[in-house]
């Protein structure tokens, strides 16, 4: 830390240096002609004596992250958005006093520079400098060796560095920007209107979620920050629009781990006048559009797995994944049994909790990890899916799906319950058992339950894992891989 300091000092020292020179050390505007990929591809063909003949100029500006000094000359590589270019500096070129500037520069430094292309012995194409400009100087080094470092949450807590020297990281990020692009290009052809819904929310809905509170100090009143859209969304389908969709912000105040952040990026969207059978088809021509425009193939490889996008892909029940992984008829059908073997799974359970609950602790144990390719699980639970429609045949289900890959939940989805009168019901459950001390139990939301009397059509809606979706198509086994500024713990 000492030798880190004393660099820091060092640094410190040259500003002055600069200054004392005449010179800005972070100066304002700077014209480019070219990107330092640009200049590559260009000219990728261009041979030595083609560039001698021409004296092609170009003007580039970018981070100094390589320096080899030679006494009246040297060499540098100039980072810019779009990749990297080797520049000449040479005292007999540039005079005393732009060469002066030079020999102060660090790794880290912003410069803009002016010459011509040449190709060196080793048939690099390089800038031959004839103008420096120093944009901003750097005042801590870049840390050597920091594609060794073990400790990710040094990464994480300073991603601007994380970017700057790991190429890789960067490409995770604009795949990312890449796959949200693609999903609004899909349905934007679709027919679907991207709207917005509020943020800040007096009755948090739309999942069973612990939210954030805040307070609104005009309004004297307490807010939570949203879990979901889903019921503003919904509220847009009673006014008449019958295709619509959200790229939103939610926020859960739950644990964080490799696949759960507390702000988290969802798409939701809904369908008048469709099901959750509709939905399934259309979420595999999503997932796969979207990928082909993101991967050079249709395999993925996450996890030591290979996994394969191919449709159709697997469809199967609820109940009929609970009896494949061996869950006996007795636990099917009793909360009584069902409660006796989740507490063998090693699970907590308090006594009293309704059959669909234990159910769906015994599939999150048991069959959700070796949902490896892409499977939709079909017709929950009633008791774990209380804005969804119930079957017809079979009450204590409902028209849901959930897709999974590697493990993973990708997609939620389901026929949206549009009778307000079971709504209402299905509500109170969710208050007595909040009342009963489950915290993330769906409150009652009155004005929702007037907009549903107003009439809602039948429709489907779907929830995307955006964060969870860039894991899978990135191959990053943790969700803070894919969000550029993650929740962290204050630095100590």
């Amino acid at each position: 830390m000492e030798d880190y300091n004393e660099l820091i000092q060092q640094r410190f020292k040259k500003l002055a240096e600069i200054r004392a020179m005449g010179i800005k050390p972070y100066a304002g505007r700077f014209s480019v002609s070219h990107s330092a990929q640009a200049l590559v591809d260009t000219y990728a063909q261009a041979t030595k004596e083609d560039l001698e003949a021409s004296r092609i100029h170009a003007t580039v500006a970018g981070r100094i992250v390589a320096v080899r000094s030679f006494g009246k000359a040297g060499f540098s590589h100039l980072q810019d958005g779009s990749g990297r270019i080797q520049i000449y500096f040479q005292k007999d070129r540039l005079g005393d006093e732009q060469f002066a500037l030079f020999r102060k520069l660090d790794i880290g430094d912003f410069i803009g520079v002016k010459g011509a292309l040449f190709r060196t012995k080793t048939n690099e194409l390089t800038i031959d400098v004839e103008q420096v400009t120093l944009l901003s100087k750097s005042l801590r080094p870049l840390p050597e060796k920091w594609h060794g470092l073990t400790d990710v949450e040094l990464r994480y807590r300073q991603r601007y560095v994380d970017l700057i020297v790991n190429p890789d990281v960067k490409k995770v990020f604009i795949t990312r920007t890449k796959i949200i692009q693609a999903v609004r290009r899909f349905l934007n052809e679709r027919g679907y209107l991207e709207v917005e819904t509020p943020m800040m929310q007096a009755i948090p809905g739309g999942a069973t979620a612990r939210p954030f509170e805040t307070y609104h100090n005009a309004l004297d009143m307490d807010l939570y920050l949203r879990i979901a859209p889903e019921l503003y969304l919904k509220r847009l389908l009673v006014g008449g629009f019958e295709k619509v969709y959200e790229i939103n912000r939610n926020f859960r105040n739950e644990g964080i781990s490799t696949r759960h952040n507390p702000e988290f990026t969802m798409l939701e969207f809904y369908t008048a006048y469709a099901d959750y059978r509709d939905l399934m088809d259309m979420t595999e021509q999503m997932i796969t559009s979207v990928a082909s425009e993101v991967l050079t193939a249709p395999t993925i490889e996450f996890e030591g797995h290979t996994i394969s996008l191919a449709t159709p892909w697997k469809r199967l029940a609820y109940i009929d994944s609970l009896r494949e992984a061996g869950v006996s008829e007795a636990v099917l059908t009793s909360a009584d049994k069902a409660r006796e073997y989740v507490r063998t799974l090693g699970v907590p359970v308090k006594g009293g909790e309704p059959l669909g609950k234990l159910l769906n602790e015994i599939f999150e144990a048991l069959v959700e990890p070796k949902l490896i390719q892409p499977t939709f699980i079909l017709d929950y639970p009633t008791d774990i899916s209380p804005l969804s429609k119930k079957r017809d045949d079979n009450p204590a289900y409902v028209e849901r799906f959930e897709l999974f890959i590697v493990g993973r939940e990708i997609a939620n989805a389901f026929s949206e319950l549009n009778d307000p009168v079971d709504q209402k019901e299905r509500f109170l459950k969710q208050m007595s058992e909040r009342e009963a001390g489950d915290e993330e139990a769906h409150q009652m939301d009155e004005d929702f339950i007037r907009a549903l009397e107003y009439g809602m059509p039948p429709a489907a809606g779907e929830g995307i894992g955006i964060d969870r979706l860039a894991m899978l198509l990135t191959g990053s086994s943790s969700i803070r891989d894919v969000i550029l500024f993650p929740q962290m713990k204050k630095e100590k």
